[in-house]
């Protein structure tokens, strides 16, 4: 069984300056497994990327794990929230 939390740290964590401020929490629903990533307000921009194709990227490695039968989602926020 894959650690969708890991994994998100793992990718997330060279991209950003602040690491300290790297979390993550869950919400689960009837078909959705969705995992809030929390960041400096700094940071957010660079997660998401030039016109999104960062946190696209990041998406499709994560979306792509099976995780009891549910679909994943991520959705990003920052500090201030």
């Amino acid at each position: 069984m894959v650690d969708v939390d890991k994994l998100i740290k793992t990718i997330v964590t060279p991209l950003v300056d602040d690491k300290d401020e790297i979390s993550i929490s869950h919400q689960e629903s009837d078909r959705f497994n969705e995992y809030h990533l929390h960041l400096s307000k700094d940071d957010v921009g660079r997660i998401i990327g030039k016109h999104g194709h960062v946190i696209q990227t990041i998406r499709t490695l994560v979306y792509s794990i099976p995780v009891d039968g549910k679909k994943i989602r991520l959705v990003v926020d920052d500090s201030e929230d």
